[in-house]
């Protein structure tokens, strides 16, 4: 009834139940967006009916997803192919961050690096944190995604996918290769093609599969901290040693027919902003036809002209150009899976898209355009770049030496590394927050400020790594209008200006931004039409709005469906509400109303956007921001949030214990602990409450 595919899926076993799913296809959306950024445009789902109509005949579609903070791409991906936030993988910073000289200056670093780098800092060839980027909750390097598949013999396939690929040829190459590799010779003499060739793309290998050997131009697939061990494992990096043994005998193609080169007409990786639908699913689907079964792949955003820029609008011409070009790329990849036999019937299919935008523009012309057949333009658009160091120093006589990760969250380092209570660090953050903006497209006064966060905040939020040079000084969660920097400390040059080569912000807490959507189709996944709905099916239709869910249960949600587990915790928990009877594991079924009771209140106290999370931040903004005798009001409240997080730290790791027990573990959950730690855990929220009022 459920016959195999005809792409091949030698040694790969998986054990889902009913033995049904033979494939993975993950594909990670890049800004795509489920709700209309214009009331008239149809929002990007809605432009690409290819894919939400495969997902609403077959799946379930997730509307009330939220993404970890700060809610930014590589955080958001990181969070999704884990299972675990920031604090427990090293990244809660990004897309770049800052650490900590020990001389009290600050450096940069790059989030985006490979898997088993040190922080990447683009700045110096001898960086003073030589710790991994990705850093677990003890200093050791953080579990790799591909290893559950892996060491079930499965071979998987990363497409651009943060992290799991090579991300740059200054570190990465010498990590991978080796200094002396002739990769690395390659990277000196011929640094465009080394880029193309070596970056992007990775398969990484179950033990002993000739695809990864070492006449294949494989390496040792080298993870130093493994949980178990990891050793004798292979993989190809880069599309120079991929593209023959998914593409044998031509250049590979996009699904448009087009040699996948670089905009140099380099052959190979065309670059992350480059990974279009048409050739990133190109790369998927080569990959499944060729023995690898899991594959997770990234598909850039269609809201900015890349390379060169600029931002488009809601429905400007461009942005509905290349949505529909991804909508066409997408019906060519469902049908050409569908030759191959990879479907609904073996397939697990996961789209999700790693955050949000907010839209910084005035209002369209004309008002009632649709994009789609009126198209629409805008005489005002961009980000509203903002000089925080001449602001500080104009408005609040604040010149001390200071350095940002520019954002729409800004994080802070000031110079000398002060600590939270240094009286320093209390006047540049009172400044902070009283600073004003006359906003340049509406002429509005604003006040920039929406948020601000010290580590004791940060902390509650998984913002605190086990790395303190990276720790910034505090974080600032700005209108999201607003992209902040730190210039130069006076106005001399214009510290407010409009920048429309960028006209859409992420990384602040905003609902547009935190806000996003994960869908899931195949096997177990509940919904009417499937072809055993009487098997605990969802007769209601495949939009839920309902479950509350955010990237970190993504993972665990993936393995309970598969089988497999990690050899680690996850700070997700598997979203069974989705999944039918018969999939859902035994020792979750046998108290569910129990699982789902405690499973939620476990999201309220733990997500950095559920209600503890949220409370506790505008709890530290009112302490932050006081200034009476003393200090007494910020002594107060940020002892009783150092109180709180103790508290729920201790309950979240009972709780998460007792999950993952009964996902992974075959433990049933006792009733009468489960009812005295979700009692625990309502009280603790009262507290929160109590505090926010």
């Amino acid at each position: 009834m459920f016959p195999k595919s005809a792409a091949s899926t030698t040694g790969c076993q998986f054990n889902s139940a009913k033995g049904r799913i033979q494939h993975v296809i993950y594909i990670q959306f890049d800004n795509t967006h489920f709700t209309r950024d214009n009331p008239n445009v149809p929002s990007d789902l809605e432009q690409l009916p290819n894919l939400l109509n495969f997902i609403q005949e077959n799946g379930v579609l997730l509307t009330n997803h939220h993404t970890p903070l700060i809610s930014h791409t590589a955080t958001d991906i990181l969070t999704s192919l884990t299972g675990v936030y920031g604090d427990q993988m090293g990244v809660p910073v990004s897309n770049s961050f800052r650490y900590f000289n020990p001389d009290g200056t600050s450096n940069l670093g790059v989030s985006f690096a490979y898997w088993t780098d040190p922080i990447f800092d683009p700045t110096t060839s001898s960086p003073t944190d030589t710790k991994y980027n990705m850093l677990t909750a003890d200093g050791l390097n953080a579990p790799a995604p591909w290893v559950p598949y892996t060491r079930a013999g499965c071979n998987f396939g990363a497409v651009a996918t943060a992290n799991t690929v090579l991300e740059n040829i200054a570190t990465d190459i010498p990590t991978v290769f080796g200094p002396g590799s002739p990769q690395a010779a390659e990277v000196s003499s011929n640094p465009g093609q080394a880029f193309a060739d070596f970056v992007g793309i990775a398969i990484h290998c179950g033990t002993g599969n000739a695809l990864c050997s070492s006449a294949n131009g494989g390496e040792p697939d080298a993870l130093p901290n493994e949980p178990g061990g990891y050793s004798g494992y292979m993989a190809l990096f880069g599309h120079k040693y991929v593209a023959p043994q998914v593409n044998p005998g031509g250049s590979l193609t996009d699904l448009n027919g087009n040699v996948v080169e670089d905009p140099m007409g380099r052959i190979g990786f065309p670059g992350f902003d480059g990974m279009t639908a048409a050739v990133s699913l190109s790369y998927v689907a080569a990959m499944q036809e060729h023995g690898v079964p899991v594959t997770y792949a990234y598909i850039s955003d269609s809201h900015d002209k890349h390379p060169t820029g600029p931002a488009y609008g809601p429905g400007q011409a461009g942005y509905v150009a290349a949505l529909a070009a991804n909508n066409d790329a997408l019906g060519k990849f469902f049908a050409r899976l569908a030759t191959d036999g990879i479907n609904t019937g073996n397939t697990l299919f996961v789209f999700t898209s790693d955050e949000g935008d907010h839209f910084v523009g005035g209002s369209p012309s004309p008002p009632e355009c649709d994009g789609v057949i009126t198209p629409c333009t805008y005489s005002a658009i961009g980000e509203i770049n903002t000089n925080l160091a001449g602001l500080l120093a104009t408005q609040q006589g604040i010149t001390t030496p200071f350095r940002v990760h520019s954002d729409s969250a800004p994080t802070f380092y000031i110079t000398g590394n002060p600590s939270r209570t240094a009286p320093v660090t209390r006047a540049f953050e009172r400044a902070t927050g009283k600073l004003t903006v006359v906003n340049p497209i509406t002429g509005v006064t604003d006040t920039p400020t929406q948020f601000l966060a010290d580590p004791v905040e940060m902390n509650l939020l998984h913002m605190i790594t086990a790395d303190p040079a990276r720790t910034p000084t505090f974080t600032m969660f700005a209108n999201p209008n607003y992209f902040l920097f730190a210039g130069a400390p006076n106005c001399n040059s214009p510290c407010v200006t409009v920048n429309p080569s960028f006209a859409w912000n992420h990384g602040t807490v905003a609902p547009d931004i935190t806000t996003t959507w994960l869908a899931l189709v195949g096997p177990g996944i509940q919904h009417g039409s499937n072809e055993d709905s009487n098997e605990g099916s969802n007769d209601e239709g495949s939009n839920d709005e309902g479950i509350w869910s955010d990237h970190a249960d993504i993972r665990p949600t993936i393995l309970v469906l598969l089988g497999l587990k990690d050899d680690y915790i996850h700070a997700g928990r598997a979203l069974v509400e989705v999944l039918k009877g018969w999939a859902i594991p035994s020792s979750v079924r046998k108290h569910g109303d129990i699982f789902l009771e405690l499973a939620q209140v476990y999201k309220k106290i733990n997500a950095p956007l559920g209600e503890l999370g949220l409370n506790s931040l505008r709890i530290s903004t009112h302490a932050i921001e006081s200034n009476t005798a003393g200090d007494s009001t910020y002594t107060n409240l940020e002892n009783q949030l150092l109180s709180l997080a103790a508290q729920r730290d201790a309950l979240a790791t009972k709780i998460i214990g007792l999950l993952e027990g009964a996902e992974f573990n075959g433990q049933p959950i006792g009733v009468h602990p489960a009812h005295s730690l979700i009692s625990q855990a309502q009280e603790l929220l009262d507290q929160v409450n109590e505090l926010d009022d």
